[in-house]
């Protein structure tokens, strides 16, 4: 018997998952002269959308149906402003509902439906990385709640990002609790390979967690936790602020609870993260928190802000291998030494590890520091009496 082969079938299996977007392309091209993928291979985004306008991917080929890192490129250059994420979300949902999936990412869907993480590790070891930090319990009558987010909780590299900003927020006096192993992933990987009831799934339950502990205002360190919990928990009943950690920061020196006072005489250079930059637009506060630091000099890529080049993680990509001569981070990586930089500073976990990747693997240890905001600022910042 011949197996079904959905991406033979109708456009309605794609506009009922959520692709109605694919009814505004008119096949410009522009999509695909801006996708960052083909700056290191063929990525033709035109010819996938217009594939799927008639109900084929075959020509393409599955595995491609997974590429895109969702940096948001195409949309900001779109003519006609067509949300082309919606419909590489609607490919995948197809994909997923008849088990076509890459091999890499079966094991992460398994781990976030049994433990509430991508990373296959223990719901319990979610609170591994606060030993010794005397962190309380989320309780009713807090002002926030931190999310670190998965990859800071469960990489032992990137759990720098959550041990500095633990530290400002005390440093600062912030009435802070976390909720440990009671939280699950923002889902937001699910979301974007195409496993809508997962995202579901986690998002419900952390938000019924956030109502049971009256969470009014949460700080995250990710800006795919932002985006998720600011622009999709919403629609699913979420009422609660959510601020990224380098705005929060920001508020904190504003008001003189944070004072950045060592020097540090570097030539940094900022890169603006997707998914808080082109994504929702904040491009001004991790400047900000990186100017009000003594001799730091900040220094630009020439392609930044809404021309920023991705770093290939996003969309779940972040859980998949990508070849070492594809790497976009490698890129960026020469652009900074290129500009002069000693350190490239992120507010991204994500980029952290694609950065850290890059720099190992291009023998650059020596010449690059890569560094979260928080690590900055938290090095020159003391205690406030």
């Amino acid at each position: 018997m011949t197996a079904v082969n959905p991406f033979k079938e109708s456009t309605d299996m794609f506009l009922n998952a959520g692709g109605e977007a694919l009814q505004q392309c008119y096949q410009c091209g522009t999509c695909t002269a801006v996708c960052p993928w083909n700056l290191v291979r063929e990525f033709p985004v035109r010819k996938i959308i217009h594939t799927s306008q008639i109900g084929l991917l075959t020509e393409v080929g599955e595995e491609d149906n997974w590429i895109c890192a969702t940096c948001g490129a195409c949309e900001e250059r779109c003519p006609r402003g067509v949300k082309i994420i919606d419909i590489w979300r609607a490919i995948r949902r197809v994909g997923v509902q008849f088990d076509i999936l890459p091999k890499a990412l079966k094991p992460v869907m398994s781990s976030l439906e049994s433990q509430g993480n991508p990373w296959g590790d223990t719901r319990e070891n979610r609170v591994a990385w606060t030993k010794g930090l005397d962190l309380s319990p989320f309780e009713k009558g807090m002002d926030v709640l931190y999310f670190p987010c998965c990859t800071p909780v469960y990489d032992r590299n990137a759990r720098r990002i959550a041990l500095a900003s633990v530290s400002l927020l005390k440093k600062a006096g912030v009435n802070f609790g976390i909720l440990g192993a009671e939280e699950s992933c923002c889902g937001e990987s699910a979301r974007k390979l195409g496993n809508e009831d997962l995202f579901q799934k986690l998002a419900k339950s952390n938000i019924e967690i956030f109502k049971q502990k009256g969470v009014k205002k949460i700080v995250v360190s990710s800006p795919h936790c932002f985006h998720t919990f600011k622009n999709e928990y919403p629609e699913l009943g979420a009422d609660f602020e959510v601020i990224h950690m380098t705005q929060f920061v920001l508020q904190l020196i504003e008001q003189e609870k944070l004072r950045p006072e060592k020097p540090y005489p570097k030539k940094v250079i900022y890169h603006d993260p997707c998914y808080l930059g082109r994504h929702n637009k904040i491009y001004e506060e991790p400047r900000k928190v990186l100017s009000s630091i003594p001799d730091l000099q900040l220094i630009e890529f020439d392609n930044n802000r809404e021309d920023a080049l991705c770093c290939g993680g996003g969309g779940g990509r972040i859980w998949m291998e990508t070849p070492k001569e594809e790497r976009l981070s490698n890129i960026r990586v020469d652009q900074a030494l290129a500009a002069g930089a000693e350190v490239l500073a992120l507010s991204c976990p994500y980029c952290m590890l694609n950065f850290d990747d890059s720099v190992l693997n291009m023998g650059k240890s020596g010449l690059l520091e890569v560094r979260d905001i928080t690590e900055i600022l938290d090095s020159v910042t003391g205690e406030i009496s």
